[in-house]
């Protein structure tokens, strides 16, 4: 089993540059594989996860040219062209992956089963094939896991469907379906979540309308091939974005990170706890904006966080718990119930974690309360396989007194591949074992 060796550390210095967008490499191979024509993609992210969706795509007769690791060319084969794959499409440990091919697979005239890893295998699917079944689609799953077969509908219709909880992967995936439903497809969110569909599907020229928190698309319209540039991800750069706020020299810069308004969340409430963070525009990639974010050491203070910012940080809250951690004063999470169904319940493993190293914290069934302002102990931390846990643990060293070993680290790789040799090159002595 992989771990991580942290001992402590004074400060973060220097220039990052974190990988491609997570979200967008995914969706880069999804909407390429269904165009007509080819779709050139740089900056993509050659992560575990990312890769599993390229080559699932490649199993349904998508061909993709690799220039580099972070350079490739997707062919399309239009909106009715994949093949039925001869086997089971492996999506690894993506729930971004499996969630959007549920919507995607469901007009095609064949059947297919996705699965994945272990822990993609406990996670819930129904969320997104109740939806989808509404509209037509035949999907199984078992007791509401994968494995999902998706088998030929007779035809989809579009709906008109209000999301229970916010969610950017369901709110895809009923989008998806509905470029191969009669009619008009609607959802409307409850608050605000990622728009990189919406985004990329415009720029693969579909016809996107949104109103206050309703998307809408027509069903049957034609996606052309594009050129997409993927930004770093701020997912990614959160866990230096905390950092920066703990130990922050001030030459520490992340470089050309992409500040899509529906992905900052993890901006605006470090900015409300006292962080000292500059954002610079950059020249604008595509549809998504761009910036360097220049971040010093900060005297955080602790706040009840607004729950209209937790759906916009929602893969970012597990370091927003470590930067509370150093906060003076308490800081209350509140809404975040949907971390209890990513790869762990990750505000039970967080709350674990921080107990572990001494801080004081109080869990609820949709966030946590956390005490802060003091030095943390070290200790051996169980990240329970899930990577953002990993990294999250591994910038607490910055406000340790002693050494942290994080356990069952390998999953690190699916979304944020050289993530120790970052960590090192800004500062942190970590060693992985």
């Amino acid at each position: 089993m992989h771990s991580y060796r942290v001992p402590p550390n004074s400060t973060v210095r220097g220039r990052v540059r974190v990988p491609g967008d997570k979200s967008i490499s995914h969706r880069s191979v999804m909407l390429g594989g269904i165009a007509e024509g080819r779709t050139q993609v740089t900056g993509f992210l050659a992560s575990a996860d990312c890769l599993a969706t390229l080559e699932a795509f490649r199993a349904m007769g998508v061909e993709v040219d690799r220039h580099s690791e972070t350079s490739l060319t997707v062919h399309g084969r239009g909106l009715h062209g994949l093949k039925a794959p001869t086997q089971r499409l492996d999506m690894g440990n993506a729930g971004t992956a499996i969630r959007l091919s549920m919507g995607l697979l469901a007009g095609q005239k064949f059947e297919s089963v996705l699965t994945g890893d272990s822990s993609l295998r406990s996670r819930p699917m129904e969320r997104v094939a109740k939806p989808l079944r509404a509209m037509g689609a035949d999907i199984l799953t078992i007791d509401g896991k994968p494995p999902v077969t998706v088998r030929p509908a007779t035809q989809l219709v579009g709906i008109d469907y209000a999301l229970p909880v916010a969610s950017a992967q369901v709110k895809s995936a009923i989008l998806l379906a509905g470029l191969y439903a009669q009619g008009v497809t609607r959802v409307t969110e409850p608050a605000p979540t990622r728009d990189h569909s919406e985004r990329m599907l415009r720029g693969f020229g579909i016809r996107v309308d949104t109103h206050e928190r309703t998307v809408s698309l027509a069903g049957g319209q034609k996606l052309s091939g594009a050129r997409i540039e993927v930004p770093g991800d701020i997912s990614s750069a959160a866990f230096f974005l905390v950092a920066g706020c703990l130990a922050g020299a001030d030459d520490f810069v992340l470089e050309n990170v992409g500040v899509n308004p529906t992905r900052t969340g993890v901006i605006d409430i470090l900015k409300l706890m006292g962080a000292d963070l500059r954002v610079h525009p950059r020249p604008a990639q595509g549809a998504e904006p761009v910036a360097d974010i220049e971040v010093r050491r900060s005297a955080l203070r602790g706040i009840a966080v607004p729950e209209s910012l937790v759906p916009l940080a929602i893969d970012e809250l597990p370091v927003l718990f470590v930067a509370a951690a150093a906060a003076e004063g308490e800081t209350v999470f509140t809404g975040a119930a949907e971390l209890r169904v990513k790869e762990s319940d990750r505000l039970a493993v967080m709350a674990e974690g921080l107990t572990r190293l001494g801080v004081t914290n109080e869990l609820a069934p949709d966030g946590i309360r956390i005490g802060g302002g003091r030095r943390l102990q070290g200790g051996e931390i169980d990240s329970h396989g899930d990577h953002r846990i990993a990294m999250s643990f591994a910038v607490a060293s910055l406000i340790c007194d002693g050494t942290i070993q994080v356990r069952d680290t390998e999953n690190v790789g699916t979304s944020f591949p050289g993530f120790v040799e970052t960590a090192r090159g800004c500062g942190l002595e970590l060693t992985s074992l």
